[in-house]
């Protein structure tokens, strides 16, 4: 039944989001330093990333796995240097000057979507096997021929994969926001710096582990 098809989808969009990746701690950042809806924008940001790389991976993983694999070693890095980037960023940034800014209405939630957006699938060669192992877990065929049914299947799939990852990030922001208003300045400043550290050692595990596989392995 096509309802079981979209929860089947929801259950692996679930399962990608729920991750303690770059991503992740990002958005809880925002959550904290800026507002709910920050932390939310962010997330369906991600959700939509997601979402595209799941459709990659359910359509033409095959196709692409070639091509993923003969550039692994420098997306890979890549990302990694991306990654510590952010994480420098995230740990140098004011909390003061973010939460006058709020406190002035002017948070710009679109530009928190598409960084996300960005940020996501930017990490696309790490992301897309991910999902695709979760299609096999949960026990979803992926297609690399284009019919009205495997289309019509896909798209149940994906928009089930679409509402788990929006119901995660709605569940995990609404989560952290109720502890916000704990939060002063100088807790904020801490907060910026563990989320940095947390990121930046994130991309730069990316980028250790890389040449580990490359030179040692």
């Amino acid at each position: 039944m096509w309802y079981e098809l979209i929860f089947r989808g929801m259950l692996v969009g679930l399962a990608s989001s729920i991750t303690v990746g770059p991503v992740a701690v990002l958005c809880i950042q925002r959550t904290l330093s800026k507002s709910r809806q920050s932390g939310l924008a962010s997330g369906v940001g991600v959700a939509c990333a997601d979402t595209l790389l799941a459709t990659v991976a359910y359509f033409c993983y095959s196709v692409m796995q070639s091509w993923l694999d003969q550039y692994a070693l420098f997306m890979r890095v890549s990302c990694g240097i991306m990654i510590v980037a952010v994480g420098v960023y995230i740990f140098l940034q004011n909390p003061v000057t973010q939460i006058r800014r709020n406190r002035a209405g002017k948070s710009d939630l679109w530009q928190d979507f598409v960084s996300m957006l960005g940020f996501t699938l930017a990490n696309m060669l790490m992301i897309i096997p991910y999902i695709f192992v979760f299609f096999g877990m949960f026990s979803i065929e992926t297609t690399e021929t284009v019919s009205m049914n495997s289309v019509l299947l896909g798209a149940l799939h994906l928009i089930g994969f679409f509402g788990g990852a929006v119901c995660w990030w709605f569940c995990l922001t609404s989560l952290i926001s109720i502890f916000r208003n704990r939060f002063r300045p100088r807790h904020m400043l801490w907060i910026n710096r563990i989320a940095g550290c947390l990121i930046g050692a994130l991309g730069a595990y990316t980028i250790i582990s890389t040449f580990i596989e490359v030179f040692v392995l």
